[in-house]
């Protein structure tokens, strides 16, 4: 199992850190450096996905709430702005996760969604920060006062040890007690809440860290792409994290890793979608319908072999 989770994260890492030397800073250093940055975002709804069980469709919202934090600020001091933006993001999970977290199944999704869409509609009516068709930054955000980000090798530096420093973080809070209990509160909630534990507390806490967590990834996501807008919001933003999120199970699934792995595996998925997207975009200009068709086709092999 060891040599597997450590072949997961060579293979998720690896080419993060490779690019830089390989590719130097163009196109391809964008890629990899939006891949970390939606990768935090996967691994994060994998923890609440995986760990907590909750499907949730309104996910973009914490991204969201972290690129308008950065266009708001004008870019901004990231010391200051990233710890605002995660704690915007823990406070509408902890109020949306207080209705959201009670619910179970096609309820939860929905809550969810309705949370996630009211955000969507909210940023579009933001006229000062360009409405429905967004605004671009000036510049990225500071760091301690200097302009050390505005090199794209630096924040693609700064989004990999992200991404590595939240999912050793998720991953050490998935093998404490309140993971455990999470967990176990997955399986079986009745035998949970007569050993003295709040299903609805710990799901509430392990959906705000889902949030902030994600909130740091648009964070990113907007000093990289220099640009925000209410789509980074809307409903098939959230859709497409939920099925990397999935995808990132099925990935560790084969490779024996089931739990120990779903953070890396989500992660690594993120990774591969955005880099076939970008591929079949250069070729066919309706590439979605085989993005489509394949994802489809993924999840009817994963569950016939799952039933096997």
């Amino acid at each position: 199992m060891r040599i597997a989770v450590a072949a997961l994260n060579a293979a998720l890492f690896g080419p993060l850190l490779l690019t830089p030397v390989i590719w130097g800073e163009g196109y391809a250093l964008s890629v990899a450096t939006r891949a970390a940055c939606l990768g935090l975002a996967a691994a994060a709804l994998q923890f609440a996905l995986a760990f907590g069980g909750m499907v949730s469709l309104g996910q973009a919202a914490f991204l969201g709430i972290g690129a308008y934090a950065v266009l708001v600020a004008d870019g901004g001091d990231l010391l200051l702005v990233a710890p605002a933006a995660v704690g915007a993001g823990l406070g509408f999970a902890l109020v949306t996760g207080a209705a959201a977290a009670r619910t179970r199944g096609v309820t939860f999704i929905m809550i969810t969604l309705a949370f996630g869409q009211m955000l969507y509609f909210a940023a579009g009516s933001l006229a000062a920060w360009g409405g429905d068709d967004g605004m671009a930054l000036d510049s990225a955000s500071r760091l301690a006062g200097t302009a050390w980000l505005d090199r794209p090798v630096h924040l693609h530096i700064l989004c990999v040890g992200a991404l590595a420093v939240v999912m050793a973080g998720l991953a050490a809070l998935e093998r404490s007690p309140f993971g455990r209990a999470l967990r176990a509160a997955r399986e079986n909630e009745a035998r949970v809440t007569s050993l003295g534990y709040s299903v609805t507390l710990l799901r509430i806490a392990a959906y705000a860290v889902s949030g902030g967590c994600t909130a740091l990834a648009g964070v990113l996501l907007a000093n990289q792409a220099q640009f925000v807008s209410p789509a980074l919001l809307d409903w098939r933003a959230s859709g497409e994290l939920l099925v990397t999120a999935i995808l990132g199970g099925f990935l560790a699934r084969g490779c024996g890793v089931a739990e120990a792995g779903a953070l890396t595996g989500a992660a690594l998925a993120a990774g591969l979608v955005l880099m076939a997207e970008e591929a079949a975009s250069a070729y066919w200009d309706h590439w979605r319908i085989g993005m489509g068709v394949a994802f489809v086709a993924l999840a009817i092999g994963a569950s016939a072999r799952a039933r096997a």
